[in-house]
């Protein structure tokens, strides 16, 4: 480590072990660092396998072919090579004439002719270690006033050794050096997450426009619709339809839920739960099995029971709803007190009724079968069984079970 090393300490943490490179004298230099390290370990390797730190790209399968060919060869050398055009920027590597490796040029050491090669360096290497740590201590500096880690291969080209190279993809070793180089790797790392997915039986309709990242978890024959995000720990059932037009982050939804034009934040939905279109599930929501979730609703930091429908313009905050409850559209709990800077809970009982327009002012009860009218004003407890109904809302009746319950009916409006 030596630029931002913080930075390296604060992902890794107890994971690795570290060696400092005060100065930043090359990437020969930096491996250099490294040899106290190394030979502290027991038991003591005898290769040592060197990755470029802004090369993200590079896969377990790909450095593992890397270690296999090197022992299989008894290399002293072995690095990874790829194909590219002439105007890249990586690496010619130079054959003689019998095909064996005689070394690396960088492009601004190259010769036209050398500028012509398309077989380039991709930054990975296994070395002999003994010959490794013997190899840098003896190595020259550049004109620049570095120490290249590529100039090994022409030492070991001069000494006859035995250079072995396995050729992989460019995208494998990517570099990061700028902004636009950043986007072309996440662009391959989006396609092999989209790939995986799709391999394990997700359809994703249309790859270019969705957004997977890697701890997202998904179900087998779930549709995934264009323009959708799914980001941070979030994990999908199976048989779902998300999208389109839809971001998820850190949430957990069950099997055949619907979710159509929203958005979620770390959020809770059970099996067959319906979302959307253009609804918001804030943190701390919570959707029992088989709720429905109208267009324009909002739900943050609540409990929402099974077979409930939340209507059209609906906001339930701090809330805990019991099931097969109607939330008529426009139903708004209002639970925060702007005086007191607090937020207070409402309760809504099972099988209640909530007219269309109805303000709830927590910290409220709303007892079970209890009825609201359309546009009630409710500050006070409503028993349960009630009818209530005006501004403020005062009690009309109390409901017999088979009235409140009839009424309501297997349909909820």
């Amino acid at each position: 480590m030596g630029h931002e090393s913080e930075q390296i300490l604060a992902a890794f943490g107890e994971r690795c072990q570290y060696a400092m490179q005060h100065e930043q004298l090359g990437t020969g230099h930096a491996v250099l660092a490294a040899q106290e390290a190394v030979d502290a370990l027991e038991p003591l390797p005898e290769t040592v396998l060197v990755c470029y730190g802004d090369t993200p790209l590079v896969r377990n399968e790909m450095l593992a072919r890397v270690l296999a060919v090197h022992l299989e060869q008894q290399a002293i050398v072995t690095f990874l090579t790829a194909n590219a055009d002439a105007s890249s920027d990586y690496g010619r590597v130079v054959r003689d004439k019998q095909g064996h490796v005689r070394e690396i040029v960088e492009v601004k050491r190259a010769t036209p002719e050398q500028l012509q090669i398309t077989e380039v360096n991709s930054g990975v290497y296994c070395f002999d270690r003994a010959w490794l740590w013997q190899s840098l201590q003896a190595l020259p500096r550049n004109a620049g006033g570095e120490y290249y880690l590529t100039d090994l291969i022409a030492v070991a080209g001069s000494q006859e050794r035995r250079i072995a190279t396995v050729s992989g993809s460019l995208d494998e070793t990517l570099g990061v050096n700028n902004r636009v180089q950043l986007a072309q790797a996440e662009q391959v790392m989006r396609q092999r997450i989209l790939e995986r997915h799709m391999y394990a039986g997700v359809t994703i309709q249309d790859p270019a426009s969705t957004y997977i990242e890697e701890d997202v978890q998904i179900g087998t024959d779930t549709v995934i619709l264009p323009g959708t995000m799914l980001s941070g720990t979030t994990t999908i059932g199976s048989w779902c339809r998300i999208g389109p037009g839809t971001t998820i982050a850190d949430s957990t939804i069950g099997d055949r839920c619907v979710i159509r034009n929203s958005a979620l934040e770390e959020s809770v939905l059970e099996e067959e739960v319906s979302v959307g279109p253009f609804s918001h599930c804030r943190p701390g929501a919570h959707l029992a099995r088989g709720v429905k979730m109208g267009n324009f609703g909002e739900v943050k930091n609540s409990y929402i029971g099974a077979e409930t429908d939340v209507h059209h313009f609906s906001y339930l905050g701090d809330a805990t709803v019991g099931a097969h409850v109607n939330i008529g559209a426009g139903t708004i709990t209002s639970n925060y007190n702007g005086l007191t800077k607090e937020k207070y809970r409402t309760t809504i009982g099972d099988g209640a009724f909530i007219g269309c327009d109805t303000v709830l002012v927590p910290p409220i009860t709303v007892g079970e079968h209890a009825m609201t009218g359309s546009s009630a004003l409710v500050n006070k407890d409503v028993p349960p069984h009630a009818l209530v109904y005006g501004v403020p809302a005062r009690l009309a009746r109390i409901l017999p079970s088979s009235e409140d319950e009839a009424s309501q009916g297997d349909t909820k409006e």
